[in-house]
């Protein structure tokens, strides 16, 4: 029963689908048409309903009061499986459905089914590659509200997230949250593999690969493939030659802004990495786990050819030249090739004249600083050397 004729004739509607009302913008139809008036402020961008807490503004009035309840902490809408209460009855309809598992909304290109409507929309741009919000400073397009919302801060410099620990902003609330593991150390995403845990769902994926032997991404200049794409994009700069990273002290360009990060440790001194046995502190990380080695005594590379071990994979490489007689450093004066880098630096000075080690005693310079410790001697008449025959000294071999 109805009071109203015009409630009877709207309630008919429901049977007879009719939508009388269209919008003069977009064409849609609505059965009523109060759900036309409000349906046109999504192009009018009109929002009359105002909080008087915080001002800020909605084009509906029921989105206010679910607003408003944000101030009171007012949750009338209880969970009967969980208890958990919700300020809006719509979200405790979604919220039923992890209890239910009912997921009513079915893609009708893949089947894949969601528990809200808003989900599948969502999923439905992924088949028509739809991207509806735009930005208005740069015209890039997204597919998600929330997304453009996000990438607007980037021209705005807005950053409304802080962390209530150390007050740290951010411009996206899941950036806040990956970030607050950072103080709580938890970590929720954990491989089925290893049982190593990480805070991030993406650290996670990457970690996966290196049991899976997974590199998804390739080079399309020289089909080299990588388990991550910030290890492409590094890398396509050894073809581009693009160094977009410069050191403020000195200008010195780099490909990587984690080579920067370390360089710029030669000009403040900062040796963030200590040994925790004898507090010896290093620039990098792999410094300080080489170095470790002295003290466990670990060899963990092996030569193939001689089984001789190494602490370092570096010192491994170069002593395999040794048995290939590769020569890969090649002077480019007079093209002579040498096995080391350091052979190689120290034959150009033969060219350049350049004598860089310098005795604190008489002044007289050497290109090498071999050749200035055995100089020393000649002041200091030190003999290190002895004959075991006639047990004679000298201070050169």
């Amino acid at each position: 029963m109805f009071s109203l004729s015009g409630d009877l004739r709207a309630h008919l509607r429901t049977h007879t689908q009719q939508r009388p009302f269209e919008c003069s913008v977009c064409n849609k139809k609505f059965s009523l048409r109060g759900n036309m008036r409000t349906h046109l402020r999504t192009h009018t961008q009109e929002k009359p309903f105002k909080c008087v807490v915080c001002k800020k503004k909605f084009s509906r009035s029921d989105c206010l009061r679910v607003h408003l309840r944000t101030h009171t902490q007012n949750k009338p809408f209880e969970c009967t499986a969980c208890n958990k209460k919700f300020s809006d009855g719509s979200c405790l309809r979604v919220h039923l459905r992890t209890h239910t598992q009912e997921k009513p909304f079915k893609c009708t290109v893949c089947n894949m089914k969601f528990s809200q409507s808003a989900h599948l929309r969502v999923h439905l741009r992924t088949h028509t590659q739809e991207k509806p919000f735009k930005c208005t400073v740069c015209n890039k397009k997204f597919s998600l509200s929330g997304n453009m919302r996000t990438h607007l801060r980037t021209h705005t410099q807005e950053k409304p997230f802080e962390c209530t620990v150390c007050n740290k902003k951010f411009s996206d609330g899941s950036r806040l949250r990956v970030h607050l593991r950072t103080h709580t150390q938890e970590k929720p995403f954990k491989c089925t593999v290893c049982n190593k845990k990480f805070s991030q769902s993406s650290h996670l994926r990457t970690h996966l690969r290196t049991h899976t032997q997974e590199k998804p991404f390739k080079c399309t200049v020289c089909n080299k493939k990588f388990s991550q794409s910030s290890h492409l994009r590094v890398h396509l700069r050894t073809h581009t030659q693009e160094k977009p990273f410069k050191c403020t002290a000195c200008n010195k360009k780099f490909s990587d802004g984690s080579c920067l990060r370390v360089h710029l440790r030669t000009h403040t001194q900062e040796k963030p990495f200590e040994c925790t046995v004898c507090n010896k502190k290093f620039s990098l990380s792999g410094n300080m786990r080489t170095h470790l080695r002295t003290h466990t005594q670990e060899k963990p590379f092996k030569c193939t050819v001689c089984n001789k071990k190494f602490t370092d994979s570096s010192n491994l490489r170069t002593h395999l030249r040794t048995h290939t007689q590769e020569k890969p450093f090649e002077c480019t004066v007079c093209n002579k090739k040498f096995s080391y880098g350091s052979c190689l630096r120290v034959h150009l000075r033969t060219h350049t004249q350049e004598k860089p080690f310098k005795c604190t005693v008489c002044n007289k310079k050497f290109s090498q600083s071999s050749h200035l410790r055995v100089h020393l001697r000649t002041h200091s008449l030190e003999k290190p050397l002895e004959c075991t025959a006639s047990n004679k000294k000298f201070s050169d071999s």
